[in-house]
């Protein structure tokens, strides 16, 4: 026995047959009420209290159809049986398009109550497991939502963390005389720079899976040229297709160019030369092509490192962690470091 909570809405200009179903039905443990036409079908629906409709094709004024969309356009529309003339399956297949759930074709005897009260409990069974579909899509992106600002607030920490470790840094080097010491510390600053610049374009951003890297690069070169004030070269030149990429690989890739434009500094332009240093980033093919390059005295990556020798461990470390391939460009008058990694789709 159906549970009397189910309440039928029965639409039908047909007295008779509409008293009918009622009987039939209510027999059945639904409790059915009737609209003689689609207007007062449609003022019944909105007081609320209806489980399913049930709603005839050829009615006087307005068909079916031209009812169907009045029916499923509320909130939470309850589902729709559509009943038609035997044999009319044009209409029947017209009402399914519109969003009726289930049809039943009239027909005398009792058959066509027992094929009503199967549509009915199919369109019940169907409008439950919408529902229930509706409700876990709401909770996936409920938990999205909660997950994503959840990780804005966590890099939000960290750029502020890594802003407070460099400040340290800052004041570390305002004690020290020594001349490698603040050379290693400027080294230092320059690194946490770069991933702080990492998670501040994160936590501004709306999407945390990934960083622009184009803009990425415009905002962290301005900030090494500001840095390095007292050494930095004519110029620095970013050229960069808009590139979204993952935001681990992000970090790493920052971490390298930080690295090159850094040695580039010390390095390529020596006894008050100057010159531009230029970063390249385009995205063709899957592959995703990062180089950095100068006009200075050169270097082709088998000579000794100048230096601690540090920042190229750096980069071939993070290189490798990337699956990408590093190239020095011996052809190149000054100095080309070309780096070429994979680059997933997002």
């Amino acid at each position: 026995m159906t549970a009397p909570a189910v309440r039928i809405l029965y639409i039908d200009d047909d007295v008779v047959l509409a008293r009918l179903v009622q009987r039939k039905l209510e027999r059945r443990g639904y409790a059915v009420e009737w609209a003689k036409d689609g207007r007062e079908g449609v003022e019944r629906l909105e007081q609320g209290g209806i489980t399913v409709v049930c709603l005839d094709h050829e009615m006087p004024g307005a068909t079916g159809l031209d009812i169907l969309p009045a029916l499923l356009s509320g909130k939470n529309a309850p589902p729709v049986v559509y009943v038609t003339g035997a044999g009319d399956t044009r209409v029947a297949v017209a009402a399914l398009k519109a969003g009726a759930d289930d049809y039943v074709p009239k027909e005398a005897g009792e058959g066509f109550f027992d094929l009503l009260v199967a549509a009915i409990g199919q369109a019940l069974e169907k409008s439950q497991l919408r529902h229930e579909r509706e409700r876990a899509e709401q909770e996936v992106r409920a938990a999205r939502d909660r997950a994503e600002l959840l990780l804005t607030e966590v890099n939000h920490r960290v750029a502020n963390s890594l802003a407070l470790v460099a400040a340290f840094v800052r004041m570390q080097k305002s004690g020290l005389s020594d001349s490698m010491a603040l050379a290693a510390l400027d080294e230092t600053q320059a690194r946490i720079t770069a991933i702080a610049g990492i998670h501040r374009s994160l936590y501004t951003s709306g999407d945390v899976r990934s960083v622009r890297f184009d803009a990425y690069l415009e905002t962290l070169l301005a900030e090494m040229h500001t840095a390095m004030a007292s050494r930095h070269p004519d110029s620095f030149i970013v050229v960069a297709d808009a590139v979204s990429v993952p935001t681990d690989k992000a970090v790493s890739l920052a971490v390298i160019v930080t690295e090159l434009v850094t040695n580039a500094c010390k390095y390529a332009y020596p006894d008050g030369g100057t010159g531009s240093i230029r970063v390249r980033a385009t995205a063709a093919d899957g592959q995703l092509s990062v180089s950095v390059e100068d006009d200075g005295i050169g270097f082709s990556g088998d000579d000794t490192p100048r230096g601690t020798g540090l920042g190229t461990r750096i980069v071939q470390a993070m290189a490798t962690s990337l699956g990408a391939l590093l190239h020095h460009d011996r052809q190149h008058a000054g100095t080309r470091v070309t780096l070429t990694m994979p680059l997933q789709p997002l």
